[in-house]
């Protein structure tokens, strides 16, 4: 089976522009600026994605052979949002303690 390069570097591109940003960098970020072991934190957090990729690959294989590709992209959208709201929810009452001091 050969290497289809295009969508190689479409899924590359998508998920580099995705993450810049992303919660997941931010939590990097953190670990790197809070210990003295960078590579520690570089080599776990790539093995996370490396981890959490293939399980994202496999269950979306099994499930998209079953479930049309607009319903997914659909359903993942509104769990996102969900998550978003939830980490906002849990992120005020921290915010407005920090503004009051």
């Amino acid at each position: 089976m050969a290497l289809d390069w295009r969508l190689f570097f479409i899924t590359f591109g998508t998920l580099f522009v995705a993450e810049l940003g992303d919660k997941t960098m931010f939590a990097v970020f953190s670990f790197a600026s809070q210990n003295r072991n960078p590579w520690t934190v570089f080599i776990a957090a790539s093995l996370a994605l490396v981890a959490v990729t293939a399980l994202s690959t496999f269950v979306g294989g099994v499930i998209g052979r079953f479930v049309p590709a607009q319903v997914i992209k659909l359903a993942s959208g509104l769990i996102f949002l969900g998550v978003a709201v939830w980490i906002l929810v849990e992120a005020i009452p921290g915010f407005i303690k920090y503004i009051r001091g």
